[in-house]
């Protein structure tokens, strides 16, 4: 696995010898004799992952990391302390300032390596969704005040263990800032993993299941799949971490648990979590926003455009036939000239409103622009087509338009019917016949539904 790694040590020969290691397994490596000079480093030309020196002078590993985790453009850089320190309260230190894990020199080259690619995996998964980062910031998506809430909020923690009394222990330790609940059975936390939850703490040692083959479930699984795990093993079980890391355990923590460190790395796990679930719904409402129409609420032209160029794929491939209705909302000038633009929008959302209700499930209403909507109809030939036609255009003048300042309105709406019809047309041909059906239907007076064959 290819990527970017900066080694931070102030001691030049320990620089060498990870240098030489990382590049032997094809990391691409960057060096930095100093903590300023790895903030700079990582501000600039940003690595995929970060070895840093605990005691350097100047800034110390933990001041660097503190930075680092504070500043937008480099607290998603996953981090790993290297020490000769050993205690409890340097590897709590460390954490708390935001490493992702902290190891022991002389630093185990196997267990190095195995969490090099597990947070490697886990960064590369968060640049895709950074990507789109931006464009959310760009359109105002981006509400920085909602993501601080959503990550300090109160987590979901589920605890999978065969051991109730040792579950009910890891509970007490995490209860006190998460949500907790414990599970026995693998099967039902599988289902429960599928539901909101932030955090499975899973005891890597349990008698009663495979372990290991439950985390390979998670991650086979689209609904679990992200989920963080962290995983307790035995200390002196080195197959079972380095198997789990292949796994997917974002996490590991070694009996006896330290409950401050359980702590810890539950929070920094979650803290992540909810910061991809974030990225990914300010994803969604960036796609959402790009097909839809905000004033109605409908499908919006390029929708639309997408939809028909894909029926139309399929058209020519199974003939299937589609059909469309052009609509258009008759004396729509009039309504903005007398009652003003603010009207024209009520009357607009509310013909879409009457729109949607009048037309079926399969079908796709859009607002083509200004007064015109759309309706896709797949798999509909032009009598059905004329049929729905006919329902919204009854519907629509069936009762007048209520404006919020109390007047009514009536509306009519013209509408042309057309369908393809086969090798040699297209989409473009058919919804210029509904176009020249829609004038028909207003040169005849308006408020009529016109089909227009080939």
């Amino acid at each position: 696995m290819s990527a970017k790694i900066l080694v931070v040590d102030d001691i030049p020969a320990n620089v060498r010898l990870l240098q030489a290691k990382l590049e032997a397994d094809y990391y691409e490596v960057v060096v930095a004799h100093s903590g300023h000079e790895a903030l700079d480093i990582a501000v600039n030309d940003p690595p995929d992952l970060i070895l840093l020196d605990v005691m350097m002078p100047e800034l110390d590993g933990y001041e660097v990391t503190r930075q680092l985790k504070e500043h937008p453009a480099t607290r998603h850089i996953p981090i790993i302390l290297i020490t000769a320190l050993d205690g409890r309260e340097d590897r709590l230190s460390g954490l708390e300032a935001g490493a992702d894990d902290f190891l022991t020199k002389p630093v185990d080259d196997v267990i190095l390596f195995a969490r090099l690619k597990a947070l490697v995996r886990l960064k590369q998964m968060f640049d895709e969704l950074r990507q789109r980062e931006a464009s959310s910031r760009r359109m105002g998506l981006f509400d920085a005040a909602q993501l601080q809430r959503q990550i300090t909020a109160t987590g979901n923690v589920l605890i999978i263990d065969d051991n109730p009394r040792q579950a009910e222990r890891l509970m007490h330790a995490l209860g006190a800032t998460h949500r907790c609940a414990y599970e026995t059975d693998p099967q039902a936390a599988l289902k429960i993993a599928a539901g909101r939850v932030d955090l499975l703490v899973l005891n890597l040692t349990v008698r009663a299941f495979d372990a290991l083959r439950f985390v390979a479930q998670l991650r086979s699984s689209e609904a679990t799949r992200q989920t963080p795990v962290l995983g307790i093993f035995n200390a002196d079980d080195r197959p079972v971490l380095l198997k789990a890391l292949e796994l997917g355990v974002n996490d590991v923590l070694p009996k006896p648990v330290d409950s401050l460190e359980l702590i810890a790395r539950a929070r920094t796990q979650i803290r992540r979590k909810r910061y991809a679930d974030f990225l990914r719904t300010s994803l969604d409402k960036s796609l959402e926003l790009a097909v839809t129409d905000p004033l109605t609420g409908l499908n919006n032209r390029r929708y639309m455009d997408m939809q028909l160029a894909q029926l139309m794929r399929r058209h020519l491939k199974t003939d299937e036939e589609v059909s469309v209705l052009l609509l258009d909302i008759d004396h729509f000038k009039r309504v903005n000239d007398s009652f003003g633009h603010d009207a024209g929008d009520e009357v607009l959302r509310e013909f879409a409103g009457r729109l949607g209700i009048n037309v079926r499930a399969i079908d796709m209403p859009c607002r083509m622009g200004g007064e015109e909507f759309v309706v896709i109809m797949p798999d509909t030939d032009s009598d059905s087509a004329r049929i729905i036609a006919e329902r919204v255009r009854s519907q629509v003048a069936a009762a007048p338009f209520a404006l919020a300042d109390g007047r009514t309105l009536d509306v009519t709406v013209s509408v042309g019917v057309a369908t393809l019809t086969g090798l040699g047309d297209s989409i473009e041909a058919m919804l210029k016949r509904a176009d020249e059906a829609v004038y028909e239907a207003k040169r005849a007076g308006r408020n009529k539904v016109v089909l227009r064959a080939a």
